[in-house]
């Protein structure tokens, strides 16, 4: 079986395949790190730069989105429905927010500033309940 991938055809592997899977079994946003670790066991030979190799095809395949969330590692999901993410200043965590807030905002970007929007994204920073509620009790 080969995956199409704009001009180029791509074989199937096992190690994207499992690589997309472990992404749309958490709501985690995890990095490759993690993904690497979770995988490594079923698949001794695998390198980072596999993991890595393979986040960017399934990201060109538009399957996988990476969320650029200010730290120092990249995070990665496989949830490309339109939301929106809650980020944790404390501890990282970033949540997923599914109400659609402003449905018409690119519309009326593309309109107001004749500018064909294909998409966007909105992260809000902040401090998660957990990390609130750990405060509290340690003052």
């Amino acid at each position: 079986m080969q995956q199409q991938s704009g001009e180029k055809t791509l074989r199937y592997s096992r190690q994207r395949q499992r690589l997309l899977e472990l992404l749309q079994s958490t709501d985690t946003h995890p990095t490759a790190g993690w993904l690497y670790d979770m995988m490594k066991p079923d698949f001794p030979n695998l390198s980072l730069g596999t993991v890595y190799r393979n986040l960017a095809v399934l990201i060109e395949q538009g399957m996988v989105k990476k969320i650029d969330a200010g730290s120092t590692f990249d995070r990665f999901e496989a949830k490309t429905t339109p939301h929106y993410h809650l980020i944790c200043r404390k501890c990282g965590t970033i949540i997923d927010f599914e109400n659609r807030l402003f449905p018409e905002i690119e519309t009326v970007i593309s309109k107001a500033a004749d500018f064909t929007v294909e998409g966007h994204r909105i992260d809000f920073f902040g401090t998660c309940g957990a990390c609130r509620a750990r405060n509290r009790n340690n003052s």
